[in-house]
């Protein structure tokens, strides 16, 4: 019988290379995907799947995942990435995986140095040691400048027949894709919302005020033009139609929320929707229908309408002031980079729960 290994399939081009280098010495694989509330996913991986035939299987993240992101052991990088985190997150749902489908070890496309926040040495180390995978986790791109892992030691994996590839530049990964016939390659990226300016912003501007991450949260962080109002309150406009569409979602959504929520959308003129999380004055109102009406370029002076929706709330109301540009930038969460603006609670994050799985 075939040893079996379980290989975490992202679709890009160095987890497939690495299901390449395992299957050429006999290795039967089953991949691994995870569907991220934070990746920008694609069809890569299940492409992966298909060209090497390997079965895969898709997990989603848990609410512990976004505890994680909130307070990682190992901090964040420059965004609300919490990298090495996140890796032993994924690691460790990854070999709860493993012990069910009756595999000896995990491979992963990880490269030495090509990544500065999750792979290092030292990253490398923390990873295997916090998730009890010592020996039993496979970078094949890389394994030649790693310590010898369990299947290499006894024999189930030619050490001289993996890699020794370092560093950032992607060359030795061409040159490899092209003897393997390999011409559909992703364009390289890290995939993760949470390493974009906008979206760390908006979970720091979150947290700052006292609000926790959950699912809900994560989904108002990726979408709209975001806003602090007031203190205790922000807004989420939406910038298209679809925006508009998954903001009155999400509305529908937020349920026995602790925050208030209000949605507010023109009545008589074409314009955005928008969320108002939080504490919903007299104030905040009227800026946020301020908004609406420049948005929807009426102008101010006009009487315009928009519907107010909250739990206990169902009305219309009139508005004249468009907001100017200036009182939008005074209020607009930065889409650049704050540094120091944040910096997560530096303790232990909690680990993997039990693996959910799903086609």
């Amino acid at each position: 019988m075939k040893p079996k290994a379980v290989a975490l399939v992202s679709g890009g081009i160095d987890s497939t290379l690495a299901v390449k280098l395992v299957q050429e010495q006999g290795i039967a694989l089953e991949g691994l995907n995870f569907k991220g509330l934070f990746h920008c996913c694609k069809d890569d991986a299940a492409r992966t799947s298909a060209e090497s035939g390997i079965p895969i299987t898709i997990v989603s993240e848990t609410e512990e995942y976004l505890q994680l992101i909130e307070s990682p052991k190992y901090g964040w990088g420059r965004g609300a990435n919490p990298c090495t985190d996140c890796r032993i997150y994924m690691f460790g749902v990854a070999k709860k995986f493993m012990e069910q489908v009756g595999a000896s070890f995990l491979v992963s496309g990880e490269v030495l140095g090509q990544r500065p926040n999750s792979q290092r040495r030292d990253n490398f180390r923390s990873i295997d040691r916090d998730t009890g995978l010592e020996g039993l986790l496979v970078r094949p791109l890389s394994a030649k400048l790693l310590p010898p892992t369990k299947p290499e030691l006894e024999g189930i994996l030619d050490r001289e027949k993996l890699l020794a590839i370092q560093g950032r530049s992607r060359k030795p990964q061409m040159d490899l894709a092209a003897h393997y016939g390999i011409t559909d390659i992703p364009t390289p990226s890290t995939g993760c919302m949470l390493t974009e300016d906008a979206v760390a912003n908006r979970i720091k501007d979150v947290l700052t005020h006292g609000d926790h991450l959950d699912f809900w949260v994560a989904e108002t962080v990726k979408l709209g033009r975001h806003f602090r109002v007031t203190e205790g309150a922000r807004a989420v406009v939406g910038r298209d139609e679809a925006e508009n569409l998954r903001i009155r979602d999400l509305f529908a959504g937020s349920g026995e929320r602790p925050r208030p929520v209000t949605l507010l959308e023109p009545d008589d003129f074409k314009g955005p929707a928008a969320l108002l999380i939080g504490e919903a004055t007299p104030d905040a109102i009227e800026t946020v229908a301020g908004m609406l009406l420049r948005y929807g370029k009426q102008g101010s002076g006009e009487a315009r309408h928009v519907r107010l929706q909250s739990r206990d709330l169902d009305e219309t109301v009139a508005f004249t002031h468009a907001l100017d540009d200036a009182a939008l930038d005074a209020l607009r969460i930065p889409s650049e980079h704050v540094p120091g603006s944040f910096r997560p609670d530096r303790r232990s994050a909690p680990r993997a729960a039990a693996v959910g799985t799903g086609a």
